[in-house]
């Protein structure tokens, strides 16, 4: 099978979508299937067919890096012209993603991660005539989760299809864990709720003299004490990062449609301790401690209490662990190439 991967944002910029484009590709290529992305910018896997430059868009407390040139509509519809299917991700973000749905492709899928902003729930509801309407062109929709099935509303019906990690590559890891820090992974942007972290950090080291916090993902001066900053990295230092961390704090604010960062954490065998966002959840289940979203001294006692108990990591690690097997290669790439050989067939 050939499979044409399009992604709206550019690989130069780090991102969930991104990541997990890039994941579908080379799992596709490993089970034998030919398959590349399509996305602007520069980056991507190897193979990557790129279609132009990309702008910073404020988009759901974030900035997306897409590409508004109408040029790059014709430029898809070639790149993905000689696929069996179409893989359309986020089918309504211009203009790579949008322009792939009204090209003249194969077979198409079309996959919703985003728990979109209220502003854009706004739009939806206003002009859901128009996107059942885009939405409709599409031979098979799916989501990565409840909540991002959720926001469509009565636009479409989609199949659930989670996103997923190689969960050996995180179960493999050969590093020594301590057992008094935390990791924190993400971008820095404030929904991630990085500075809510830091605000809780010194009432957390108060309690545990000896505990370190470790942000990957974010470079900043070195100020309280007990704070690594170890900035952007690649994937083998953050399951390493990962590894070597007792407990993964995800204090995300919201706008999140799925937990990544709280899989990759189980996967690697962290207490979790996160944000009450239903994402999370969806996640998580029971195998996480939960806190009220931008509550700094909430968030300060859950990591206090769950430092403080070895036995209760021990037990999160387990449940976490045995979580995380739902959301393995082997899974996900089964869903999509189900929807993939229901789309060939309704088309």
């Amino acid at each position: 099978m050939r499979v044409a991967v399009v992604c709206p944002y550019a690989f130069d910029v780090h991102g969930g979508v991104q990541d997990q484009v890039a994941r579908i590709v080379g799992w596709l290529r490993d089970a034998g299937h030919e398959s590349w992305a399509v996305a602007p910018g520069s980056g991507g896997p190897e193979g990557t067919r790129h279609v132009g430059g990309f702008a910073l868009v404020p988009a759901n407390r974030s900035r997306a890096p897409i590409s508004l040139d109408p040029r790059v509509v014709r430029r898809v519809s070639r790149a993905v012209e000689d696929a069996d299917v179409v893989h359309i991700h986020e089918p309504f973000m211009p203009l790579v993603s949008l322009g792939a749905v009204f090209a003249d492709t194969p077979p198409t899928v079309g996959t919703f991660h985003a728990d979109p902003g209220a502003a854009a729930r706004r739009l939806y509801r206003t002009a859901a005539a128009l996107l059942r309407r885009i939405a409709a062109r599409l031979d098979v929709v799916t989501a990565v989760s409840e909540v991002a099935a959720a926001a469509l509303g009565k636009i479409a019906s989609p199949r659930l299809v989670p996103n997923g990690v190689d969960l050996d590559d995180f179960r493999s890891i050969d590093v020594e864990r301590m057992t008094d820090r935390v990791v924190f992974v993400g971008r820095d942007d404030p929904r991630k709720g990085v500075n809510v972290l830091l605000e809780a950090w010194p009432k957390v080291a108060a309690r545990h003299p000896g505990a370190s916090l470790h942000v990957v993902g974010l470079d900043r001066l070195p100020g309280t004490p007990g704070v690594v900053f170890v900035g952007p990295v690649g994937d083998e230092v953050k399951r390493a990062e990962l590894g070597a961390a007792s407990v993964l704090a995800a204090p995300n604010l919201g706008g999140e449609s799925f937990g990544i960062v709280v899989l990759e954490g189980m996967a690697a065998g962290c207490a979790i301790v996160a944000s009450d966002l239903p994402a999370f959840r969806a996640v998580a289940e029971d195998a996480a401690s939960y806190v009220e979203p931008g509550d700094a001294l909430e968030l300060a006692a859950a990591l206090s209490a769950v430092l403080a108990s070895p036995d209760r990591v021990r037990s999160m690690k387990e449940a976490g662990r045995e979580r995380s097997a739902s959301f393995g290669r082997e899974e996900v790439l089964a869903g999509y190439l189900e929807a993939y050989e229901m789309a060939m067939n309704r088309a």
